[in-house]
């Protein structure tokens, strides 16, 4: 089985569980923020049979429902040494009325949400916190990362990262003692090169979040597909790419075709092939594909018995998508 090494030592198997989805709906206004309605029995099925399936590494945030994420996962994984739990912080959901308020990262504020980050999780310590704001600015985000290591000294949190997809911001606090990951967008149809360039340089952890492209490189979605409403896919936000309004993006669509005959390569189904394309792209990827059912949590992890795509195939996906190699 591929394994990651992480900043304490410890070896997990190289993929993760994304626990956005299991956090319910939560908005802003009336835009969704959310991925629909949860069954959170479902949910705790399916992070018990990740589980069984060897996955260690669970990834959320204080915002996903209002807190409700944390909640799911610290039901079902209570008193599980053997599991790391990531959780981020910045953006704000009010877990009564489910609405997004202010961010805020302000030093009591992240005192505060870690009390709570650490009741809904059942933990006494946070294995990896992660500011969630990817834009902050860095002179701003100085005063975080002191807070947090501060944090660390007290016995909070066991090391802490940034989720963000800028490299420059990646890069300026990659030697600060405590600092061991990078969460950001990175798949085959964006494959991150200028982070992944900044994270083995500095040997952080490359935690890939959208591996499968917000679910278009799981193959379930025609073009002329629909979403709810109520799924964020469905909203009109800026940083949504693959999917515009509800549908399948047709440019990436028509990106997802030319290469899906190489992504099923050896028997993989698609979204087997895209975790594959992050394995084979660097040894420091740890990708968290979203999981919220059984059937999604047996699949994602059934990469695992495939391992990285090979070196020729990943070769073929370059030429067809008209960029150039970037060897591993």
């Amino acid at each position: 089985m591929l394994m990651r090494s992480l900043w304490d030592g410890l070896e997990i198997p190289a993929l993760g569980f994304g626990g956005w989805a299991i956090g319910g709906p939560f908005f802003a206004g009336d835009v969704p923020l959310g991925w629909g309605a949860v069954d959170d029995d479902e949910s705790i099925a399916a992070i018990h049979r990740a589980l069984d399936l060897g996955i260690r590494f669970f990834d959320t945030a204080s915002n996903y429902g209002g807190g409700h994420s944390e909640a799911v996962i610290g039901r079902a994984l209570e008193g599980r040494k053997d599991v790391v739990i990531a959780t981020k912080f910045g953006h704000v959901t009010n877990p009564a009325t489910k609405q997004a308020e202010a961010d805020n990262v302000a030093p009591e504020f992240i005192t505060r949400i870690v009390e709570m980050s650490l009741r809904n999780l059942r933990r006494e310590k946070i294995d990896l916190l992660q500011l969630h704001l990817g834009g902050l600015p860095i002179s701003e985000a100085e005063a975080v990362f002191e807070q947090l290591s501060r944090m660390r000294e007290a016995g909070k949190i066991d090391a802490f990262g940034w989720s963000t997809d800028d490299p420059e911001r990646a890069a300026a606090f990659a030697g600060l003692d405590g600092f061991v990951s990078i969460q950001h967008n990175m798949n085959v149809l964006d494959p991150a090169d200028a982070m992944i360039a900044v994270i083995e340089k500095a040997a952080l952890v490359s935690i890939d979040r959208g591996p499968l492209a917000m679910g278009l490189l799981s193959g379930r979605f025609a073009p002329g597909d629909r979403l709810a409403a109520n799924d964020v896919r469905s909203a009109s936000l800026e940083w949504l790419t693959y999917f515009k309004d509800g549908r399948v993006s047709p440019e990436f669509s028509a990106r997802l075709d030319a290469i899906r005959g190489c992504l099923t390569t050896g028997g993989r189904t698609l979204a087997q092939g895209a975790i594959g394309w992050l394995w084979a792209r660097s040894p420091a990827t740890l990708p968290i594909p979203g999981i919220r059912t059984v059937r999604q949590a047996e699949e994602n992890a059934g990469a695992l018995a495939f391992g990285p795509l090979p070196a020729d195939v990943m070769d073929e996906i370059e030429r067809l998508l008209g960029r150039s190699r970037v060897a591993a």
